[in-house]
């Protein structure tokens, strides 16, 4: 647990985060039983959790395919230029557009790697045309379409090591 324990938190810390990884629902008196602690130290980490931003949210996982949202697109953008009024900008505008689930600043050929949950082609072939098309910054676009979903995670390995 090396850089775990280092950051100040402790093995119960660590067993609290698996167990809301697992079902955020958990009740304090629920997570007390299985870590063995009476409800108000339990309570405390939580709070203490959550203060240091180790919780960042609780949410619940929607089923995007029963939504008709299952098309999963990642789209790689690349910027007009990289500087870093045209890369704020960017920024700025994606954060409001509620189809764009997520969005990377990463390394390579491409500046920025977003996901979409469309219903279908079509519906993403009109986002690109008429949400994405009308930011000047971006040069150049590259879809990726998802075939089939192997995993998704949206835990953090909290063990302490490789298994073999």
């Amino acid at each position: 647990m090396g850089n775990l324990l280092e950051n100040g938190l402790d093995e119960i810390d660590i067993k609290i985060l698996s167990l809301l990884q697992e079902d955020a629902k958990l009740t304090t008196k629920e997570l007390a039983a299985k870590v063995n602690l009476s409800n108000t130290p339990v309570f405390e980490r939580l709070r203490r959790l959550e203060t240091q931003g180790y919780i960042k949210k609780y949410v619940a996982i929607l089923d995007a395919g029963k939504l008709g949202r299952g098309f999963l697109v990642f789209c790689s953008v690349k910027l007009t230029q990289m500087s870093r009024d045209v890369a704020n900008n960017f920024v700025e505008v994606i954060k409001d557009i509620p189809q764009v689930t997520a969005c990377y600043n990463i390394a390579g050929e491409f500046d920025y790697m977003l996901t979409i949950n469309a219903p279908d082609m079509k519906y993403y072939n009109d986002f690109i045309i008429n949400v994405l098309g009308t930011i000047k910054s971006i040069g150049s676009i590259q879809s990726t379409f998802v075939m089939k979903e192997i995993k998704q995670s949206y835990s953090i390995d909290l063990s302490s090591g490789f298994q073999e």
